[in-house]
């Protein structure tokens, strides 16, 4: 075991030899900042001031050039030898709600959504213990490094794990998931981590926000919400951004969610219909049709986005910069 020492305010957390420093501290109960969790927001990034550090990922694209001048370091992929001593941003906003721990998953069914979105069900070792709005790191064979996929359902005593994926072209971690992964297979996982999860005590009307596969938690987070009766006094908009009309998916999802139908607006939005499509419906960036979407100023609602990071930035400045909504209000976990 190796004792990490934060030399902003003191805390001291304890790192086993085969983890990260970022999965340490939050295993802790810790704050320590962090977003994605796997190499690309940069949110995690230190400075080092003493002991020895290995980085697992040296070409990670969340550090800048001017990062590395600097000698910083991520947390989500460096591992402390020794008891070592950083410098690091932490919040009681980071602070694990439930504490991430490493299981094994076992795969039971998948479904096909769209042509390229696929709903996976794992079966955990003990019960499900997550928030609406979460992810979790998994580990596949042949892949390095763990890739974050965040969950479609809701926490259960059955301990399962659904996660709606889209396939990436060329992408080794979604080649695994659809062409070689069987039912009964068996991988890693870590979770669950996050921060962008359902706000219960808001009492705002929710409004969610997707792109792609960024459909999962902004599914789980209506599904934590109609299971928490909060759609009983509250409303919900999903706007959901596709690229083609044949990506459009959630309809059948949301028609089957208790209180949706009554409290809740479904809103896809189509960026190019191509040639043979038939689309009568909004096109261009889902963001644009926002402000447009709502009867109300945007400081009056409770947001959740998922998506491609040009959508996320979008909708954050939207939100921010020309309407006012605080930050308290926003909540969103960038990945690359």
């Amino acid at each position: 075991m190796t004792t990490v020492t934060n030399a902003k305010d003191g805390f001291r957390f304890t790192q086993p030899d085969d983890d990260t420093i970022l999965r340490a501290a939050l295993r802790s109960g810790y704050g320590m900042a962090y977003e994605c969790s796997a190499g690309g927001c940069g949110a995690c990034a230190f400075d080092p001031v003493a002991g020895d550090f290995e980085t697992l990922w040296a070409d990670a694209p969340g550090l800048s050039p001017r990062d590395r001048r600097k000698g910083r370091m991520l947390g989500c992929q460096t591992r402390a030898h020794g008891d070592v001593e950083i410098r690091c941003s932490s919040a009681a906003e980071y602070v694990p709600p439930i504490r991430p721990q490493r299981q094994r998953l076992r795969l039971l069914e998948t479904r096909d959504l769209t042509h390229d979105m696929r709903e996976f069900r794992f079966a955990g070792e003990g019960p499900a213990e997550f928030l609406p709005g979460q992810y979790m790191l998994l580990d596949l064979p042949g892949v390095q490094g763990s890739r974050a996929y965040s969950f479609s359902n809701v926490a259960n005593d059955m301990g399962e794990w659904h996660f709606i994926i889209r396939r990436v072209p060329g992408g080794a971690a979604t080649q695994v998931l659809f062409d070689e992964l069987r039912d009964g297979d068996v991988i890693g996982a870590d979770g669950p981590y996050g921060t962008a999860y359902l706000q219960s005590g808001s009492p705002r009307d929710i409004v969610c926000v997707a792109g792609g596969s960024g459909f999962a938690p902004m599914l789980s987070v209506l599904r934590g919400a109609s299971a928490q009766g909060m759609l009983d006094t509250r409303k919900a908009c999903f706007l959901f951004g596709a690229r083609n009309v044949r990506d459009i998916c959630g309809i059948d999802e949301l028609a089957a969610l208790p209180g949706f139908a009554g409290a809740g607006q479904f809103l896809p939005v189509v960026s190019e219909v191509v040639g043979g499509e038939s689309w009568d419906g909004p096109t261009g960036f889902v963001h644009t049709h926002l402000a447009a979407s709502l009867p109300r100023p945007l400081a009056d609602y409770e947001f959740y986005f998922a998506g491609p990071p040009p959508m996320s930035q979008a909708i954050q400045e939207l939100l921010m910069i020309e309407h006012k909504v605080p930050f308290g209000q926003i909540h969103f976990d960038r990945f690359f």
